[in-house]
């Protein structure tokens, strides 16, 4: 997808004398990508810009993370240090290898799991805040009704395929909306590299999976997912000025996710 600008067309006066033709105006052409399902929105107002099958139910991966992370902060507390479990584990495909009887603040198992998307991490969180991943889906299923995401229905709390779960890019973009407005999610869907200090004292490096960050500097979040049923998917943020719109893109694939993220983007804020 490229994005095309509004032009205008003027014809020159003959040399016969004949009058001016009137300017003739070219209308702004909407976005097209790969994606089966997308919603572009404006972060301040929440109106719609552009939508394509964006009421289509679709697993959404681990962009409902978002909703994880929503549920986590709102509860607060997140400078204290809690248990990893052995009831939390790894989740395949992605995990940091958190193990039983270590501890890390609330605040930095939330930054590492909105950066790099950690499962086991993400189950962590959810265990500590609900007592275990079933009851945690229970708080997202009711947080959702709470937000008006009425064609979501929320089965885990990191995203990995599971019959019955589901979302819609048009809810996915008012849960996002929820989170930009958070000042600790914004930050942490914003962190383009941050580091984590294991129990034991070893450190390393996470970088952040949403590739738009370091190609677009308008970007400045928010989450990526992938599963084989769900697809590339993305919901991208972008900021120019005192404007900045948010972008779901569901069902796309890995050779186009970034380019069409990026021209939704950059085309919703020449809006």
């Amino acid at each position: 997808m490229r994005l095309y600008l509004a032009a205008l067309s003027l014809f020159a006066t003959a040399l016969s004398g004949h009058a001016q033709q009137p300017i003739v105006a070219i209308p702004i052409t909407e976005p097209v990508t790969a994606a089966e399902s997308v919603c572009l929105i404006d972060a301040t107002t929440g109106q719609v810009i552009y939508e394509k099958n964006a009421d289509q139910k679709r697993a959404v991966a681990s962009t409902q993370k978002l909703m994880t992370a929503i549920l986590v902060a709102e509860a607060g507390n997140l400078d204290e240090k809690i248990a990893v479990k052995h009831t939390d584990g790894q989740v395949p495909p992605r995990n940091i290898w958190i193990t039983q009887g270590s501890y890390y603040t609330r605040k930095k198992l939330l930054e590492v799991m909105l950066v790099r998307s950690y499962n086991d991490v993400t189950k962590c969180l959810a265990r500590d805040h609900s007592g275990s991943s079933d009851q945690f889906a229970t708080a997202m299923r009711a947080k959702a009704t709470a937000l008006g995401m009425t064609n979501s229905h929320f089965l885990n709390p990191h995203g990995l395929t599971v019959e019955g779960q589901y979302s819609t890019a048009r809810d996915m973009a008012v849960l996002a909306r929820v989170a930009w407005a958070n000042p600790t999610i914004r930050q942490f869907v914003g962190t383009k590299q941050t580091t984590f200090t294991y129990h034991g004292g070893k450190t390393v490096k996470v970088d952040n999976s949403n590739e738009l960050l370091k190609r677009y500097p308008e970007c400045v979040g928010m989450k990526t997912g992938y599963t084989q049923a769900a697809g590339r998917c993305l919901v991208g943020a972008a900021t120019r000025g005192n404007k900045t719109v948010i972008a779901v893109l569901l069902g796309s694939t890995e050779e186009a996710i970034w380019d069409d993220a990026e021209s939704a983007l950059r085309w919703g804020l020449d809006r």
